[in-house]
């Protein structure tokens, strides 16, 4: 089994989407930890904003195989086969860190650079693992985020339809 640290976002029907995102993966896999709610403007692109949250699953797949899972979730709840990096989206299921790996593995860069770069990435994941190590710069996700705040992208934690039903997987 791999420990898998994930981002879930939407922007479009934003509750449903990511309530129905987290039954599937909890069905698959159980989900061990999941954030808090951030909601933040799109970024790179004028959009609805989203909301983002970070879970922690356990796999028993390798990272091609959980990405490809991931891609045919989000197009079950609608992602267009075709949708441009900065673009809307029903659901948006990323690998973060997988199992600690650095480098490309399966085609898939990790840990994912946006860790680093997005305020909707680091502040839930920062709950979520606070003490966790980034593979690549060996800083904690808290310290990560305490001084990307400097920089600081709007991001609130937000009340989420579905919180009742994440609050029992966190540890």
């Amino acid at each position: 089994m791999n420990t898998v640290l994930l981002g879930v976002g939407s922007n479009i029907d934003r509750h449903k989407h990511i309530a129905i995102g987290l039954s599937l993966l909890e069905h698959e896999f159980g989900i061990l930890g999941a954030s808090s709610a951030w909601e933040s403007d799109a970024l790179g692109f004028d959009g609805p904003p989203f909301i983002n949250l970070a879970v922690e699953v356990e796999v028993p797949m390798e990272v091609g195989e959980l990405a490809r899972f991931l891609r045919q979730l989000e197009y079950r709840l609608g992602r267009p086969r075709d949708a441009t990096r900065f673009s809307s989206r029903t659901l948006d299921i990323d690998i973060l860190d997988f199992a600690g790996l650095c480098g490309c593995v399966d085609g898939i860069a990790l840990p994912r650079a946006e860790i680093l770069d997005n305020a909707y990435v680091l502040a839930p994941l920062s709950e979520l693992a606070p003490q966790r190590l980034h593979p690549a710069t060996q800083q904690t996700y808290s310290a990560l985020w305490d001084a990307h705040r400097a920089r600081m992208q709007p991001v609130q934690r937000v009340d989420f339809a579905a919180a009742e039903w994440v609050l029992p997987f966190r540890r």
